[in-house]
Order: structure tokens, then sequence, then C-alpha cells
């Protein structure tokens, strides 16, 4: 399923232009979130790619942005505070709110998880927050930067190192975190809460988590990040992170993709519209749900495979299902198969490989057939000890492949409408 990523601008709170990039699925997203980053980072950050990646992949549109002053937008960070941050998230709502709908989800990192929490109420439409490492009390972060802070208070600014970039931090950026508490929003608001944190986390202690569960109502829920950093630098914390955050926020949002349900399995399989797009369908088979869809060049939505991608896997999956039982019931040391399936529509006449086939070759002959449908199969058979004697014969198995001989085969389709 592939990810669709809009890159956009969009006007701060200070009326500076802020850049923003969209996430969305490949089909109509179930709902938005939108993702305010730490106090040093980007939208770009690798924790908030692969948490909105996540996200995407469970069929949400995610909207990360960089706050005024940060990443690729305008305007002067020296300027900006806690309460502009939190009003450039109120602006990133209101442009969801107008391109496509506003966020029902608002995902915050670091100080981004305060700024979520401090204006959750302000957003009619938000059903749920998570928030990772964050603090509890805005004032926290400038335990960061400690060490200035007496050089702030006396000269009115300071230049700090932060995550290895220089800023400048001035004294009404410090007077305004004091403004603000967080726990009293908190513990007013009436929306679902996700709070994850880092027991071991250096830089938010984990006792903020404590401070902001205890002060939420229910629903609430906390999940330990054990033993990751701030930042979530490892892939393996930011992916946990990302699924909890997917899986809690499907319980709360409206899905408001428009889909229809998938239908009961009551044939071998079964596939139906899900009112997505021209050609969107359920795929129904057995116990597994699967989604077949066309490439967007011909408008789909690239959802799921095309009907012909599914007809090359069946040919593929009956090929090596079908070698590696020869090769066990032969005791051949074949390690592994992989089938290679490209499909194609050709001249009947230039088709060398329909000679054998006698049902092709009938129609080439009393020129019903023009074009035909072409399978290529490359097949990679792997095993130290298999003898060139051992590859040639599995070669041939592969035609005696059931799924091959009925592509080969005249199939009867018989077709009804249902009672």
């Amino acid at each position: 399923m592939s990810a669709r990523i809009e890159r956009i601008t969009f006007p701060g709170s200070q009326g500076d232009e802020l850049a923003a990039r969209l996430d969305l699925p490949a089909g109509p997203p179930i709902a938005f979130a939108l993702f305010a980053h730490c106090f040093t980072c980007g939208k770009d950050v690798k924790a908030a790619s692969r948490i909105a990646t996540a996200l995407t992949d469970s069929g949400f549109g995610v909207l990360r942005f960089d706050f005024t002053g940060l990443g690729k937008s305008d305007g002067e960070f020296a300027n900006t505070n806690f309460t502009s941050n939190t009003d450039d998230v109120l602006a990133a709502a209101e442009w969801l709110r107008n391109a496509h709908q506003a966020p029902q989800l608002l995902i915050g990192h670091s100080l981004g998880g305060a700024a979520v929490l401090a204006i959750a109420d302000a957003i009619d439409e938000v059903r749920a927050v998570a928030t990772i490492g964050a603090p509890a009390d805005p004032e926290h972060v400038t335990g960061v930067f400690a060490d200035a802070v007496d050089e702030i208070a006396a000269t009115g600014e300071a230049n700090v190192q932060l995550a290895g970039r220089t800023f400048t931090i001035r004294q009404q950026f410090l007077d305004d975190l004091r403004n603000h508490v967080v726990t009293d929003r908190v513990a007013e608001s009436r929306k679902a809460n996700l709070i994850l944190h880092s027991p071991v986390d250096n830089t938010v202690g984990i006792e903020n988590a404590g401070d902001i569960f205890d002060a939420a109502r229910h629903p609430k829920s906390f999940v330990s990040l054990d033993g990751a950093d701030h930042l979530l630098t490892d892939p393996i914390d930011a992916a946990f992170a990302a699924s909890m955050i997917a899986g809690f926020a499907k319980r709360y949002v409206d899905d408001q993709s428009g889909a229809l349900a998938a239908p009961v399995a009551s044939a071998p399989v079964v596939v139906a519209e899900t009112a997505q797009g021209p050609f969107l369908n359920h795929v129904v088979v057995g116990q597994h749900r699967l989604l077949a869809d066309e490439p967007t060049s011909i408008g789909g939505f690239d959802a799921g495979p095309a009907p012909y991608d599914f007809l090359g896997a069946a040919l593929g999956a009956c090929t090596s299902m079908t070698l590696r039982m020869y090769a066990d019931r032969k005791k051949l040391p074949l390690d592994r198969v992989t089938v290679e399936v490209s499909h194609g529509k050709v001249h009947a006449d230039d088709c060398a490989e329909c000679a054998d086939n006698d049902n092709v070759f009938a129609e080439i002959a009393t020129g019903r057939a023009t074009m035909i449908d072409r399978f290529e199969r490359v097949i990679t058979i792997e095993g130290d000890d298999l003898t060139a004697e051992d590859k040639q014969k599995l070669l041939a198995i592969a035609d005696k492949c059931p799924v091959h001989r009925t592509l080969e085969s005249a199939s009867a389709i018989a077709t009804r409408l249902a009672d």
C-alpha cells in the first residue's frame, strides 16, 4: 500500500509561512492526526517520520510541520514562546479543517506534547491525545539550558546549545512558560489520553508522565517505552510507540473514510466494493482480509494489488509450493525458492512459448487471437548442493503447478445473479 505525500505551507500564528508535510494513506483517510514535534526538532525528525508512516499504514492522514523559525518555516525562533507554539498548532488544525477534515487525533512529542495537551479542548473535533515524553510543566524545559537562565535574566537573552544547534532564548520565552500549567488543562479535558514515556528519559523525567496521568480523567492509558531515549532514536522504540498510538486512536476516532464494511465469507472468495473511489474492493478469503485496487495512473488509489497482480501472485505462490513439495518428496537439498512473475499482452504470432498450448494454438489458427496474455516466470533456486540436473528437473516441475495448468487450459466460468 503506497502512501501519498503533500508538501504544503500555511500561515502560522505570527503571520509567517510554516512548512508542513501531509502524509496520506493510499485510500481516503479514516481520520486526520496532527503531530507537534519536540522543542529542538523539525517535522522530518526520524521518530516523527516513523510514527507518521505507521499511522498512514493504519489509514490515518498525518500533518506535521516546522514551528515558527524552525526547519523550513519562516520567522525567528527567538520571537516565539510556548503560547505562539500552541497557536501554531491551532493554525495547523484550522488548515486541516479547511483543506481536508479537522484532526481527531493530536500527537505531541516532548514540549509538543505539552502544547497539544494545552489546546486539545480548543479543537472540538479532537477525540484523543497521545503524548511522548511530555513535560507536565512547560517550564521544565528550562532545565535543558539551566546554565543560561541567569544570563537571560541579566541581558534579556542568551544563545544556548540544544541538540547540537544554537538557539536564541529570550526572557519572554521563560516568562511565558511560567504562565502555563498544563496539568490544570488536562484535569479539565474530556479527551481520551495516551501517555507514552520512557522510565530512563534523561531529558524529561518519568515523574512527568505520572503527573499528567494523575491529572487526566478517564479514559486514559499509560505505555512505558522501556529503554528508550527521549528522542526515540532507536527505530524499534519509535515503531513500538507508533503501533501503540495507532491502536489507541482507532478506538476513539470516528471513521470518516466512508468505507463500507468488508463482507462476510459467504463463499471461498468474496469481493465487494468499499465505496471508496472507483476501483477499491474488499477481498475476503476465508479468515483473510485484503484490498484490491488499480494504480493511480488509471484512477485508483494503489491501495492494493490489481486483479492481474493477484493472478501473478497465485502463479508465483503455486510454483514455489509445488517445487517445495517435490524437493521434499525427492529429498533434494533445496534451500529456498523465489519466483518473479510479470504479465503483459503480446501479439499471438510473436509468442514462441505458445506453440505447445493447444488452446492458444487453435485460436491463432482460426484467427481469433491477435493479442494474448503472457506471464513471464523467473525462478531462483537456492541450494549449494543441488546439481545442474536437479535444477533442470525442478524447472520442469514448475510447469506442473496447478495454477500454471489452469492458466494454460480452457476454464469454464458460470455466472448468475444472486438470489
